[in-house]
């Protein structure tokens, strides 16, 4: 009978030779160590591959998300631009209508002093105006009174009408150019409230 040693191991005579055969076979021959590192760096230039492939697509990503942020951004600075504009031109514009506003009241002021002083007056008996002067912050007032009683009849209604804060006596004297009846001539001033 022929026998083939498929395990190219030489045919143990004792028992020794196969003991030896048995130890080969247990601790297995794996390979060569250039084999071992030409698979370390098959193994590393595949590591290496896939990593750089891994950050060249988040690259690309971020680099596309980029381009959308700014375009997205010079969209933003156009409306931001467009709407500064409009805001300038507002401002401008509540500006005009403040100093409109303030030239009608300015406008209005005195005809409203005119109209207070004119009522007051007619609402005190015996007493003439003769001039009436607008000092900006004061007023001063010049008239005829036939007794002294009007005058301060006229300063109380003056004090009640809340434009005025503070009215004074000038000067009052008893006017001698009209003999058949008592004329007294006097000044005030009056200082405006602020309103």
């Amino acid at each position: 009978m022929i026998r083939i040693n498929l395990l190219g191991t030489p045919k143990a005579k004792g028992k020794r030779a196969a003991a030896s055969a048995a130890a080969v076979l247990e601790s297995g021959d794996s390979g060569s160590p250039q084999i071992k590192i030409v698979i370390a760096l098959v193994l590393a230039a595949g590591f290496n591959g896939w990593t750089w492939h891994h950050l060249d697509n988040e690259a690309k990503t971020i680099a596309k998300n980029m381009q959308v942020a700014e375009q997205k951004n010079r969209e933003l600075a156009e409306v931001k631009a467009k709407y500064l504009e409009r805001q300038r031109e507002a401002d401008n514009y509540k500006r005009r209508v403040d100093v409109i506003d303030q030239l009608r009241a300015n406008q209005s002021g005195p005809v409203e002093l005119l109209n207070t002083i004119g009522d007051t007056v007619n609402n005190t008996e015996a007493v003439w105006l003769s001039t009436m002067k607008d000092q900006g912050g004061s007023v001063d007032i010049e008239g005829m009174a036939l007794s002294t009683d009007a005058v301060a009849s006229l300063i109380q209604n003056l004090q009640k009408t809340g434009h005025f804060k503070n009215i004074e006596i000038k000067e009052t004297y008893q006017d001698d150019t009209f003999k058949e009846m008592q004329a007294f001539q006097f000044t005030l001033t009056c200082e405006k409230a602020k309103s």
